[in-house]
């Protein structure tokens, strides 16, 4: 299927690793040109910038700042843009529990997990609109709609984002600017089962090892395994595209069935 992503102008944010990488590869493989900020430029976004019209941008997005520099740098490098791929963001395991978690850690998650994808849409929107139709693409989490003490700040931050995504897609959806959501469960890398991130802290808390944390949260789906990177970036370029042309205020779950609510 030819998603007609040839010359489309795109942002992603968080796409140093994980989701947002695969996103910016599948997207430089489309022959979309690709701004792509990151807190830290990786090895694999620089080697694509040297093969295909992709701009690494080193930004943090937490900053009130930090979005405005790069979609400045989008429009400075590529005219214009057509599609926003919100996907900044972390997890932190809470692992003693809510009391634990200061006015500090709130902040910080609510700035990177939910403002960095307010601050980035506002910025983007005029240009958006300048083109005359276009998409803003967040990558939530299921966390959206099953929160988790465990990961208390980080649950409420998704269902923010969520909310503030299906509002916009109604004020938008009328000036051809569609805004859907992407939910993935566990996933095979990145932030969810990284060692250091979650996993590691998660199998210190319960006495076993961060490869055995991984393989639970694998059990626990349907279909016996976590989410690849890949699979959630074919679902965010069939939402950038025209071939979902009416779809806008809708969310997608990926996450192998994991999810058990109708």
């Amino acid at each position: 299927m030819d998603l007609n992503l040839q010359g489309k102008r795109v942002v992603v944010t968080g796409a140093g690793n994980g989701i947002g990488l695969a996103v910016v590869r599948a997207l430089a493989a489309e022959g979309a040109r690709v701004t792509a900020g990151a807190r830290r430029v990786s090895d694999e976004l620089r080697r694509l910038a040297g093969e295909h019209p992709v701009l690494p941008v080193a930004v943090d997005l937490s900053t009130p700042d930090g979005p405005a520099e790069l979609i400045d740098a989008a429009a400075t490098a590529f005219g214009g843009l057509d599609v926003l791929v919100n996907n900044a963001g972390t997890a932190r395991p809470r692992t003693s529990g809510f009391q634990s978690v200061t006015d500090l850690d709130w902040l910080s998650m609510l700035e990177t997990g939910f403002l960095s994808a307010v601050r980035a849409t506002r910025e983007a929107l005029p240009l958006l609109l300048e083109a005359g139709s276009g998409a803003v693409v967040t990558v939530s989490s299921v966390h959206a709609a099953l929160p988790d003490p465990m990961l208390i700040d980080y649950s409420a931050a998704q269902a923010a984002l969520a909310s503030f995504s299906k509002s916009l897609s109604k004020e938008l959806g009328p000036r051809a600017i569609r805004v859907n959501t992407v939910c993935p469960g566990p996933l095979t890398t990145d932030l969810r089962l990284d060692e250091d991130e979650v996993a590691a802290p998660l199998a210190h808390l319960n006495g076993g090892s961060a490869g055995a944390a991984a393989k639970k949260a694998a059990r626990e789906s349907a279909t016996g395994r976590c989410t690849r990177p890949e699979e959630v970036a074919d679902l965010v370029l069939l939402l950038a595209s025209e071939r979902s042309a009416n779809v806008t205020g809708s969310d997608f779950v990926i996450d192998g069935g994991l999810t058990g609510t109708v």
